[in-house]
């Protein structure tokens, strides 16, 4: 459940919510009949999303792209970059892959990610917890749609260094 009355310039994400999007996004893709046989999140903000939407699906095999973009709020790098370790693309070709993030903000990270997986062979499908109106890509299922920043709750509160320096996470992305 998001509250949005707390932070009218803000997306809030609770734990709560966030089970219920998930869920909700796991019977979207049942529904659908799509049914993956590797999840693959985009890290870090599409890892706790892409391990409840396995364990809804019922898929063990995860693996993990670690893309790079977002580098505080509002501010990117001038294009996506991936970091190691890499993932595996030697087992993905012919197998159905759901690709997960938590958003797509400019989309370019979910761009890159989706074609990275098809030129591996992978016949692929994305999922988003949030799609942003302006993002150059669509996820195949998106939970909500909002041109406001996101809290996300495994986030919101920056480091634990940060946290217990005082420093808020407004300050530490700044």
């Amino acid at each position: 459940m998001t509250h949005e009355d707390e932070a009218p310039d803000r997306e809030i994400l609770t734990w709560s919510g966030f089970g219920d999007a998930t869920r909700a996004l796991s019977r979207a893709i049942t529904r659908d009949g799509f049914a993956p046989e590797v999840v693959v999140a985009i890290a870090r903000g599409g890892l706790l999303p892409a391990g409840a939407i396995a364990y809804g699906l019922g898929v063990k095999s995860c693996g993990a792209l670690n893309v790079e973009f977002y580098t505080g709020i509002g501010t990117v790098l001038e294009a996506p970059a991936l970091l190691p370790p890499d993932l595996d693309l030697g087992y993905l070709p012919g197998k159905r892959v759901l690709l997960v993030d938590d958003v797509a903000d400019s989309g370019r990270t979910l761009a890159l990610a989706v074609q990275m997986l098809m030129d591996a062979g992978a016949q692929v499908r994305s999922v988003c917890i949030y799609t942003k109106p302006g993002s150059i890509a669509s996820p195949d299922y998106s939970w909500r749609e909002t041109d406001r920043w996101i809290d996300f709750p495994w986030s919101a509160r920056g480091t634990v260094v940060e946290e217990d320096a005082g420093v808020s996470p407004d300050e530490a992305s700044a």
